[in-house]
């Protein structure tokens, strides 16, 4: 009897972590999974920095491991799901995902909440300087790396060509961003798209090895409409510099990535990591771990959120006197 009630304890607990991701380590505490990006991109760096801070390390309650995924769209299903409790996701997909107007995808993901702004992502196209690619219809006919499949680079750069109606006139090869870069400079690509923050360590790399140039991303939306159909982009420049190569400022567009959470992860635990990571010794870590945290700050902790907000967020960020 004593062994049968064992087995259904432990198939319990197997469901219970397969439908939450939350598990237990070697010390009791429960394990709470946090989605990152792809090799080489700054989701990555985000939640492993989350996960490796000291304070949070020294948690008793509970660990946060981060994960690997292909980026937004992957990190917003997972976190629907229970999959991932938390993730890293642009604020654009929380909005389209919650109201049923993903691309394909009508379900509604409404179990994913959000926590807190990280960082401005800008759209960006490398190509090469003598290429004759001076805008996105100049593609067509050309290789271009759009982003890993299910990542929230995809899911943009299928957006934004296909409203420039392009998306089925290129040579689509779906990679992360340092695979991408090494591609372009083998010549396997003409182009290749990013969605992620400036500089970029696979532009860095592509600049090395190639005399690159960065496309005007926003004269086409502008002119194009974009921002009329899809106005949670905001305009930005990439400053002149940034690239070696790239000697002027280069207009884009950028969607903000967020800090997301299940609605199921208990209110205090989101509490608890916002408390330690929103100190000077947190975002210093954050800054240290990538220099793109430093948009990362109390003032402006709910920036882009346009989406319900996580209960534990919604009291840390009133405690902070951000949230009315």
């Amino acid at each position: 009897m004593r062994n049968k009630l064992f087995t259904i304890a432990i198939g319990v607990c197997a469901v219970l972590m397969m439908t939450l991701s939350f598990s237990a380590d070697a010390n009791a505490r429960t394990i709470y999974k946090f989605g990152g990006g792809p090799a080489g991109g700054t989701f990555q760096f985000m939640a492993g920095g989350i996960s490796t801070y000291p304070p949070v390390k020294q948690i008793k309650e509970f660990r946060v491991l981060a994960g690997a995924s292909g980026g937004s769209v992957e990190n917003m299903r997972k976190v629907n799901s229970g999959a991932y409790a938390m993730g890293v996701v642009y604020s654009g997909h929380v909005y389209l995902g919650r109201n049923g107007q993903m691309k394909n995808d009508t379900k509604k993901y409404e179990n994913v909440l959000g926590v807190a702004y990280f960082y401005g992502a800008p759209a960006q196209l490398v190509v090469r300087k003598d290429g004759g690619i001076k805008g996105v219809k100049d593609l067509a006919g050309k290789k271009v790396g759009v982003g890993n499949a299910g990542s929230g680079a995809f899911a943009n750069c299928e957006l934004f060509f296909t409203h420039m109606g392009v998306w089925d006139k290129i040579e689509r090869n779906a990679m992360g961003y340092n695979d991408a870069a090494a591609a372009f400079g083998n010549n396997q690509l003409d182009a290749f798209w990013l969605f992620t923050a400036f500089p970029s360590g696979a532009v860095i790399m592509a600049a090395q090895q190639n005399d690159i140039d960065m496309i005007d991303l926003d004269a086409d939306a502008k002119a194009s409409g974009f921002y009329d159909k899809y106005p949670y982009f905001a305009k930005l420049k990439v400053p002149a510099g940034t690239y070696k190569g790239v000697d002027r400022d280069t207009p884009s567009f950028q969607d903000s990535t967020l800090w997301v959470a299940n609605a199921k992860v208990p209110a205090d635990v989101v509490y608890t990591l916002l408390s330690k990571i929103y100190t000077p010794e947190g975002l210093a870590h954050m800054v240290n771990v990538k220099k793109t945290a430093k948009a990362m700050s109390i003032e402006s902790g709910i920036n882009g959120i346009v989406t319900p907000l996580h209960p534990g967020a919604e009291k840390f960020w009133k405690e902070k006197g951000i949230l009315k």
